[in-house]
C-alpha cells in the first residue's frame, strides 16, 4: 500500500504496456467517440489522418488502466481534483504498443486536511518506437500513513 509519504519528487513509476488493435479502436469509438477516422480506415476523413487512429480519450483510458494496474489500486488514492494539462502529440494506430510512466513533480501536504496530501505527476505515454503520443499533468490525492 502506497501512501502520500511514500512518494519522492523525481521518482518515475513505470507502468505496463498494451497493444492497441483495430477492433479495440473501433469498439471504443463506436461507443464514445464516433468520428469517422476512429471508425473506418477507408473513410475520407481517415485519409486526412493517414488511416484509422485511436481516439485520444481511448489513449487516456488505456493510460488510466495501466496506472491503476501498476500502483494506483494498491495505494491510498483518494481521487484527483482534475487534470491541469493534457496533450495528444501523435496519433495511435492499430498495432501500436503503448507504454506509460508517471514522474512525481511535486508533493504538497494538505494544510486543511492533515490526513492527506497531493502528489503532482507528469504522465507520459509512448508507442513501441519510444515516440511520445500523449502526456498529462495532474494531481492525485493520497491518504497519509496512519
Amino acid at each position: 500500500m502506497r501512501y502520500f509519504e511514500d512518494f519522492v519528487v523525481g521518482e518515475t513509476i513505470v507502468h505496463g504496456s498494451r497493444t492497441v488493435g483495430a477492433d479495440d479502436i473501433v469498439a471504443f469509438a463506436t461507443e464514445f467517440d464516433p468520428q469517422p477516422f476512429h471508425l473506418d480506415a477507408a473513410s475520407p476523413q481517415a485519409a486526412f489522418t493517414g488511416g484509422l487512429i485511436a481516439s485520444g480519450w481511448h489513449v487516456a483510458a488505456i493510460f488510466m488502466r495501466l496506472m491503476c494496474d501498476s500502483f494506483l489500486l494498491d495505494s491510498a488514492s483518494m481521487g484527483s481534483p482534475g487534470i491541469a494539462m493534457l496533450k495528444w502529440v501523435k496519433p495511435v494506430r492499430p498495432g501500436d504498443t503503448l507504454a506509460a510512466r508517471s514522474t512525481v513533480t511535486r508533493l504538497r501536504p494538505s494544510r486543511s486536511r492533515p490526513d492527506r496530501g497531493l502528489v503532482e505527476f507528469r504522465h507520459e505515454v509512448t508507442n513501441h518506437d519510444g515516440e511520445l503520443v500523449m502526456w498529462l499533468d495532474n494531481l492525485i490525492m493520497f491518504g497519509r500513513r496512519p
